[in-house]
């Protein structure tokens, strides 16, 4: 992971010198880049980081796409007004976009853009599982290319990694928050690790890179050709670079594709002459490996276009199973592969139809690419949760294993795929191939190089062999070796076709020629050994007459003998039609014979044909014969042209013609000559009339069936758009029960607040408040103005100041806080702080409530004095009260003796804590108890701590429902009154003289 800075740039007025244009003047309305803004949970402060520091002038659109509550409002309109002096609306349907404006997404909507044009649509995908991020920068990098600006921001999930990856791949630019800098960083890490970034950057230096991107990034109207300045000089030195340090040779990419992404290079690192990057890329071979995989364009995913797929498996998949014996292989080649998915999604169509049949069949996938990083990504078969959005949910269950945020393709599958580093025109290719998918890697490379891809293609496959193309894709001048078998979805079939009219892929097989440096005897030639094929030679060189092999078009394909004299090369553009090719006076008569030889099938003769060669008139004779015994399948001829010798005239007697006569012959003479001459030049125009509106008509049914394809194309656009009509329908009809349901559950908790007296009171994660019900302006003096300002500007009746930190410390820990707290009129309250949180589980803040508990506080005051009155009570009486269950185990005791202060007195019996006979009587009085009912009093003396001690024991029965459950027992110390008693009666002894 890199992290890249932009650096000074030129002035803006400066134009490149290296790079000139040409066409018509561009829409400058439409001339400005389009950023889309996307982000989860703490986005909003990246989002007014980043507009505090973008200046209002910039050039530029800024569309923000974030997730937001479906049943809420968007306040972001008002929160970022603030922050930016552009224009900030929420966008409506059908929003024209201009610059220096900010769009924002409303809540509960998909949106897209077309032709520069904002559309809202109803989200089709259930609350949770909408994309709308990847949704809207997806459309964003088909409709704007390389204008596209796409820039991911702080967010949980990994949301926009595949939306990146389009508008990287249609030379657009990708930014990715630094993910130290982001609030939540599962986004921005995302993105990073999938490589679809092109700068990672705080939000605040972002606007600076932009504007620089902005004055060095120029661009072309679609369709207009680039024209670089001495190309052989410039571009092709980039190329030298490219293919030196790569081994690649992108002199067979398109040139425009090639400058736009040089372009775009040049802008990002702030250079402006073609001359100086070439010497930037001299000096820094990282900006080499930089620029190889901006050419390298790699876009797709999981099923791209669903209708082609549905296709393939009725027409293609099906029949390929059917013609297979048990047990053998179906092979495939998936060319540009780029990271996988393609060859993965071919797979698992193969084997679910694999899986609806008896046959045992295996499937092994070639897929190759030129990128070495894409060829790494797919042979992990590891991808963001976000393919969610292409795959059906049957298909993400059975194929895939779901991680945390990622999905790995199964064992299953991955097995049948064989990814390898390999250039379609340098390396070898596969072959006996039942399929091959080469979708969109055409539409980059020039005609010479599509010319060689499909000679491969052709050489490739088998003969019931399929090729699939992309939807911008045609075959061009080869697609009379190719059946149609889906013009609409561009699927093909092999065709057996004349390997003379394919470009030669012999190179592709061979190996390198060593150079030896001793001298070896040369091998003796075949033709050394073989006088049969010399003399077979010199015969047909010195006896044989000229003759050439012509096919169904009437082109030369192999020439015998001298032709020259017959044939020449006509003027323009080289041709090899025998027609175009045949000298003066010989054109109407081969024309005429080879159209009478095609209708018949039989040799024809013409004798007596009057050739001019080399300014002098040559007698011949010319014969065209079918050879049917090359191919059945194609129709070839053999034309001959033998020459005449002219017979010697005898000598004849001599007439004498009258004056008038001589002169009315020459008349006529003249005259058949200049008509000779004029149905000459009549056939010859007509020759080219014939080619031109053969041509014409070629193009006609061309269009005819373009035209065709489109009606075909509406009618289904018109069917899908009435289903998407009628579902727009049913959602809009259950949004709305959804708002009267909301706006009821709105009224009830407006009247439950109320009725409870309860003082709440909602802030957000800055402690500002949100809301309050209208018990807490006893208690805080609060109105409704005082939404959305800081808790601690109010002045409260609360004799308690720390309610800020302690709010602060719930916000922190995300622990819930109590405490009573008093107001300065006497009131008490019970104080509770709670995280407030989301629907998505996302703390916004916390929840402090109020509740009256003045009365309880009083009660428990009054019951807190009369305890200890109770107690004093018992101290001054020396009574213990306690209580024991039916099992005599003590469940309580109140004024415990002094001796027993540091024991655990409850859950043990008298036994643990009185001697055998001390814990005999007690047993014996309250067992008493709990078998009669009735109360029982009695004096006991205990031994405690080894001194005797006398009690008044009184024991009463506990009961529930008539059943008791255990004793109640109060014990007064009456030792001192027994002594007491016993010196009284001792004095009274005493007295009566006892």
């Amino acid at each position: 992971m890199t992290r890249q800075k932009a650096t000074n740039t030129t002035p803006a007025h400066k134009k490149k010198a290296s790079i000139k244009k040409r066409g018509p003047v561009q829409d400058k309305e439409n001339d400005f880049l389009i950023v889309g803004m996307g982000a989860s949970a703490g986005g909003l402060e990246a989002f007014k980081e980043f507009f505090e520091a973008m200046p209002s002038t910039s050039g530029m659109a800024f569309v923000l796409v974030q997730h937001l509550d479906p049943t809420h409002k968007s306040l972001m309109v008002q929160l970022l007004k603030n922050h930016t002096k552009m224009e900030v609306t929420q966008v409506r349907d059908n929003t024209r976009v201009l610059p220096n404006h900010v769009y924002i997404i409303p809540p509960n909507k998909d949106m897209a853009i077309f032709q520069g044009v904002l559309h809202l649509m109803e989200p089709m995908a259930p609350r949770g599982f909408r994309k709308p991020i990847d949704f809207f920068l997806r459309s964003l990098a088909e409709d704007q290319t390389d204008r596209a600006i796409g820039i991911i921001l702080s967010g949980t999930g990994r949301e926009g990694t595949l939306s990146l990856k389009d508008i990287k791949g249609k030379g657009g630019l990708s930014i990715v928050q630094d993910p130290e800098t982001a609030k939540y960083d599962g986004m921005p890490r995302s993105a990073i690790e999938a490589g679809v970034e092109d700068f990672i950057l705080p939000v605040k230096k972002m606007p600076e890179v932009l504007l620089k991107y902005a004055k060095n990034r120029k661009f072309e109207p679609e369709g207009i050709p680039i024209q670089v300045q001495t190309p052989n000089q410039l571009l092709e030195k980039v190329f030298i670079l490219l293919r030196n340090e790569t081994g690649c040779n992108f002199a067979d990419y398109k040139s425009s594709t090639v400058v736009r992404r040089i372009e775009k290079r040049m802008a990002l690192n702030q250079i402006e002459k073609l001359e100086d990057y070439i010497k930037y890329l001299q000096k820094n071979q990282e900006e080499i490996q930089k620029l190889f995989k901006e050419l390298l364009i790699g876009v797709t995913s999981f099923f791209r276009d669903k209708e082609i797929f549905d296709s393939l498996k009725e027409k293609v998949v099906k029949k390929i199973i059917a013609n297979k014996n048990d047990g053998d292989t179906i092979r495939l080649w998936v060319p540009g592969c780029s990271t996988g998915e393609e060859a993965y999604s071919l797979a698992i169509l193969f084997d679910e139809v694999i899986k609806n049949q008896s046959k045992a069949l295996k499937v092994q996938i070639f897929a190759s690419d030129l990128d070495e990083n894409a060829i790494y990504t797919a042979r992990q078969g590891v991808y963001p949760e976000t393919i969610a959005v292409d795959i059906e949910p049957e298909r993400l269950s059975h194929y895939f294993q779901g991680d945390k945020h990622t999905y790995r393709i199964k064992k299953g599958i991955r097995d049948q795929i064989v990814f390898a580093e390999h250039n379609i025109i340098k390396d070898p290719p596969f072959s006996k191939l039942d399929m091959i998918s080469c979708r969109n890697l055409l539409i980059y490379l020039n005609v010479e190089a599509q010319k060689k891809v499909f000679a491969i293609f052709h050489y490739a496959l088998n003969p019931e062999g399929i090729l699939l193309l992309g939807n911008s894709e045609s075959l061009g001048d080869y697609a009379r070796f190719f059946e149609v078998l889906d013009r609409k979805h561009k699927i093909f079939k092999f065709k057996d076709a004349q390997r003379a009219d394919m470009p030669d892929i012999g190179h592709l097989f061979q190996e390198p020629i060593p150079i030896k440096t001793v001298n070896i005897p040369a091998q003796k030639r075949e033709w050394q050994s073989s006088l049969a094929n010399i003399t077979s030679k010199v015969l047909l060189a010195n006896y044989a007459p000229a003759c050439a092999i012509i096919n169904y078009k009437g082109d030369a394909l192999y020439f015998s003998g001298n032709t020259g004299k017959y044939l020449q090369p006509s003027p323009g553009e080289a041709r090899l039609n025998i027609i175009d090719m045949a000298r003066e006076g010989l054109k109407s008569d081969l024309s005429a014979l080879i159209s009478n030889s095609r209708k018949i099938k039989k040799m024809e003769i013409r004798k007596n044909v009057l050739v001019k060669t080399n300014g002098t008139l040559q007698t011949i004779d010319i014969t065209i014969r079918p050879l049917t015994q090359l191919d059945s399948n194609m129709e070839y001829w053999m034309v001959t042209f033998e020459d005449v010798e002219t017979p010697t005239e005898k000598p004849k007697v001599k007439v004498e013609k009258k004056p008038e006569d001589i002169t009315e012959i020459q008349a006529l003479e003249q005259e058949l000559a200049a008509t000779k001459e004029y149905l000459r030049s009549t056939i010859e125009q007509l020759e080219v009339s014939n080619e031109e509106l053969k041509s014409s008509n070629e193009e006609l049914q061309s269009s005819n069936e373009e035209l065709q394809s489109t009606n075909e194309e509406m009618e289904t656009s018109k069917e899908e758009l009435q289903s998407v009509n009628e579902e727009i329908v049913t959602v809009n009809t259950e949004l709305q029960g959804k708002i009267d349901e909301l706006a009821r559950a709105y009224d009830d908790m407006n009247n439950l607040l109320a009725s409870t007296e309860i003082g709440t009171i909602f802030l957000d994660s800055d402690l500002k408040i949100k809301r309050f019900t209208p018990a807490m302006s006893k208690i805080i003096n609060l109105i409704n103005s005082d939404v959305g300002r800081p808790i601690d500007h109010l002045s409260s009746n609360l004799i308690y100041n720390g309610i800020t930190e302690d709010a602060q410390t719930v916000l922190n820990k995300l622990t819930p806080y109590k405490k009573t707290v008093k107001s300065s009129d006497g009131l008490w309250y019970q104080m509770q702080i709670m995280p407030y949180r989301t629907s998505e589980n996302v703390i916004a803040g916390v929840v402090i409530t109020f509740v009256d508990i003045t009365q309880e506080k009083k009660l428990g005051e009054q019951l807190l004095d009369i305890k200890k009155e109770y107690e004093h009570i018992l101290e001054m009486t020396k009574t213990v009260v306690y209580t024991q269950n039916d099992q005599l185990i003590y469940t309580s005791m109140a004024n415990i003796h002094s001796d027993f202060q540091f024991r655990n007195i409850i859950g043990k019996k008298d036994g643990d804590l009185f001697s055998k006979e001390d814990a005999k009587k007690l047993d014996n009085i309250k067992r008493k108890v709990l078998d009669t009912g009735k109360p029982q009093r009695a004096t006991l003396e205990l031994k405690i701590s080894g001194e005797a001690r006398y009690y008044d024991l009184m024991v009463r029965p506990i009961g529930e429902d008539q059943k008791i459950t255990g004793v109640a027992c109060s014990s007064i110390d009456i030792t001192d009154l027994v002594a007491a008693e016993k010196e009284l009666k001792t004095l009274k002894d005493y007295k009566n003289g006892r």
